[in-house]
């Protein structure tokens, strides 16, 4: 193992080369990228439709393909799940992930075509072991097991044809090359088990046995995994039953909240905490410095990134720019066209960024995933940091959280708070008050709406039952994968939802 782990670290080095070719030559390597999409689906029925061929420049690409959300995109998309190929990208597509989103109901089926596999996501998780083998020379990574909290997929069958549909992170286990699986664990039978209950207490089982050394996957839904295994080792920590442990790779939520779960579960200072931004249309940034919590935007993916200014919740398409003309400190809504047949595709995240040299990025929040009722325009970001806040002055550790207006009259009103604490606050006033006055630090809007109670109350908070969120999802058919609940919503119904569970809590 150890030789394993040498020669695996050197090949995973080499790649860090041609990742500082594109932090040093950022423009030209997108400009590169946008021609070679334009001519791969020039004779797709999506690339026909625009005449793709006669696309010089990126004015003529902005002036002429449409913006597209998920539903513009969906008639085409449900053509490709009966079979139709040659539909927005050439190669034939055999993979969608189904996403839930986080502001509605209604799943999202995301083409994956054998490039964004890859070219993509493949090659981010490549690229996250390089920077990290990169920056821990030292590292013993593969000497051990890895963990993928991965969620569950099914075949499809569709006019005598079949496809693969399910969690992102479920199509890429089953198609993750031979080499990887024998650094893995547990085996694919208990992976991709579709019982997610019953998946954690043999994932836990199974992987005790073994030097596991880094683990992957959502915050909440790894913690339930981690807690199962002390609950079967009767360890007292993490560290006591895998001693080799270095890695705990995350995304798909702010880890604010869950660090310091963490770092009980894993004590010492070992462990490192990687970041990543990919989600089922890509895989867009890593952390790529221990010292910053921003990531690096990947920019040779497969994926021509576009942003838009994100002010006062709207978006004014008109102010649409493109890698070389964006500034730090701006919020921007990110416009995806990727090598799985997305055109210009609105993803729905906001991010801002903190460096053009090279170009790394922050997300702070969801471009439907806010709470504007009373022009407070308060996003998640400023949420996350302002409970951070909360609990690290009130000792209390935070499990789950979701918040929506309530509403005292036609121009009155305040936030509701639903709150799942590891560890509750001693005094719940103090706490109330130190989450209202770090918002009010974070968000000039909120601070403005919560003069002397005129528009906006105190927060109300509601300290719910452990276990609630996790019922919730349950009850929704949502356990693993990405899903979740909103964070923020401008309307009550997941409050509404959450609360029916528990209608004594006060």
């Amino acid at each position: 193992m150890p030789l394993i782990n040498s020669v695996i670290s050197w090949l995973m080095k080499k790649r860090i080369h041609q990742i500082e070719l594109f932090m040093k030559y950022p423009l030209e390597v997108q400009q590169e990228l946008l021609k070679k999409l334009l001519n791969s689906a020039r004779n797709t029925e999506w690339g026909k439709c625009y005449d793709f061929r006669s696309i010089q420049t990126y004015e003529d690409f902005r002036n002429r393909v449409t913006l597209n959300d998920y539903e513009s995109l969906k008639p085409f998309i449900d053509r490709l799940r009966q079979g139709e190929q040659n539909v927005l990208w050439p190669s034939e597509i055999k993979c969608f992930a189904k996403s839930s989103g986080t502001t509605n109901d209604k799943s999202k089926f995301i083409p994956v075509s054998q490039e964004a596999l890859e070219e993509c996501h493949f090659k981010g998780g490549k690229d996250l072991l390089s920077i990290y083998c990169n920056n821990h020379p030292e590292t013993n990574l593969f000497s051990g097991k890895a963990i993928a909290m991965g969620g569950t997929h099914q075949i499809v069958e569709a006019n005598n044809d079949s496809y693969y549909l399910g969690d992102l992170s479920a199509i890429l286990i089953q198609h993750l090359p031979v080499w990887v699986e024998y650094l893995r664990t547990p085996d694919l039978s208990i992976a991709l088990m579709e019982e997610w209950e019953s998946k954690i207490e043999k994932m836990a089982a199974a992987t005790v046995p073994h030097d596991v050394t880094n683990i992957s996957g959502v915050p909440s839904w790894t913690l339930l995994m981690l807690k199962k295994v002390l609950e079967i080792t009767g360890k007292k920590h993490l560290l006591e039953v895998w001693p080799n442990f270095e890695l705990y790779i995350h995304g798909g939520v702010n880890f604010v909240p869950y660090r310091e779960q963490f770092k009980q579960l894993l004590p010492g200072d070992t462990v490192n905490y990687l970041e990543t931004y990919n989600a089922s249309e890509g895989f867009f940034g890593i952390q790529d410095r221990s010292s910053a919590n921003d990531m690096l935007l990947m920019l040779d993916y497969g994926i021509f990134y576009e942003f838009i200014p994100f002010e006062e919740n709207s978006l004014d398409t008109s102010d649409i720019v493109s890698l070389s003309d964006v500034k730090t400190g701006i919020n921007y809504a990110v416009i995806i066209t990727t090598n799985g047949g997305l055109w210009r595709y609105n993803l729905g995240d906001t991010v801002t960024f903190t460096s053009l040299r090279p170009y790394r990025i922050r997300i702070t929040g969801r471009t439907k995933n806010f709470i504007n009722a009373f022009g407070e325009e308060l996003i998640v970001d400023n949420a996350e940091k302002a409970l951070s806040i909360a609990c690290r002055k009130c000792n209390a550790l935070l499990c789950e959280f979701t918040a929506a207006p309530v509403y005292y009259g036609e121009q009155r009103g305040a936030h509701e708070w639903l709150i799942e604490f590891e560890k509750p606050p001693d005094d719940l006033g103090f706490f109330t008050e130190t989450l209202d006055n770090a918002l009010k630090s974070l968000n000039s809007d909120y601070e403005a709406k919560r003069y002397h109670d005129l528009l906006l109350g105190e927060p109300l908070i509601r300290v719910m039952p452990k276990g609630t969120f996790y019922r919730w999802l349950k009850e929704k058919g949502k356990l693993g994968g990405q899903n979740k609940v909103p964070r923020l919503a401008n309307e009550r119904k997941y409050v509404e939802a959450l609360l029916s569970l528990v209608p004594g809590v006060k």
